[in-house]
């Protein structure tokens, strides 16, 4: 039982991330876009300026394919590449942009690539060529690929949030799962006895003692005992006992379970704190009250 109320519990968990992640998404690419069209025509303008261009334009920023911008212009223009590579970076960090993403100089003459650099994760693939040689005065058309594209939510703290979750879930079933086996191990010891309100079960010896005087048990009602002292305070499906208890010998009888659930219940009279609960149309409850 307690098992799969952590089941559930994680399972919500996780939709709830993955919504506010997939919500945070829907939302992201219209602004992203915006941002991007925007820090181009800027790198657009620090190129122009650096040409001694101020009055030629910069001509609208175009999204050409998923996550790739190209940048144009009036007239033509001459610059270094390092001046390039100067004002994306600065751009780009200004308004927060992704960090990886590939930079390429087109000639439209010909449609040659007349310089390329690569922003990547690692040193290793970040790949930078000299930005000394200056491009000669021409046509040239600036295209911008980013290669990681992630929302925010999902790319500052999605995947961390998940990884947690993940991890509490799985201390949570480690735990339980170790409660439970010592719990069943404990039962298990020959002479060993659970605590029941004011009384001490010994499933091994199918009795029930309460101050010196024993109440003999079926190994039926031992059985569904044991399921509701490992279950305290939770209901168990009528489902569940009849499966767990009949079952497993081959025998399903519709009425049985209701029959030694009220002999169950005789004998645990005894202790106003135990009460063996019928919840209609689920199960029974085995509430133990302080």
């Amino acid at each position: 039982m307690w098992n799969k109320k952590i089941y559930s519990f994680g399972v919500f968990g996780i939709l709830v991330l993955l919504s506010l992640i997939f919500s945070e998404s829907k939302e992201e690419p219209i602004d992203f876009s915006e941002k991007v069209k925007i820090s181009l025509r800027a790198v657009g303008n620090d190129l122009l300026l650096a040409h001694n261009d101020s009055t030629s334009l910069v001509l609208p920023v175009v999204e050409i394919a998923p996550n790739t911008y190209r940048l144009s212009f009036q007239n033509d223009l001459g610059f270094e590449p390092g001046q390039l590579i100067a004002a994306v970076t600065a751009s780009f960090k200004k308004s927060s942009l992704p960090e990886f993403y590939r930079v390429e100089v087109i000639q439209c003459s010909d449609k040659e690539v007349a310089h390329s650099y690569q922003m990547s994760a690692t040193k290793e693939t970040t790949i930078i060529p000299c930005g000394q040689r200056k491009l000669p005065e021409s046509c040239y058309i600036i295209e911008v690929k980013f290669t990681t594209i992630e929302a925010s939510f999902f790319g500052q703290y999605g995947l961390g949030l998940i990884i947690v979750f993940s991890v509490f879930i799985f201390v949570l079933l480690l735990l339980s799962n170790r409660k439970k086996k010592l719990a069943t191990a404990a039962l298990k010891e020959e002479g060993s006895f659970a605590t029941l309100g004011s009384f001490k079960f010994y499933p091994e010896q199918n009795k029930l003692v309460k101050e010196a005087v024993e109440i003999g048990l079926s190994k039926k009602e031992c059985e569904l005992l044991a399921l509701f002292i490992e279950n305290p305070n939770q209901i168990i499906k009528r489902d569940e006992l009849t499966k767990r208890v009949w079952e497993d010998n081959g025998v399903i009888v519709g009425r049985s379970l209701d029959t030694y659930i009220s002999k169950l219940r005789k004998k645990l009279q005894g202790d106003d704190s135990l009460k063996l609960t019928n919840v209609h149309g689920v199960g029974y409850k085995l509430e133990i009250h302080p």
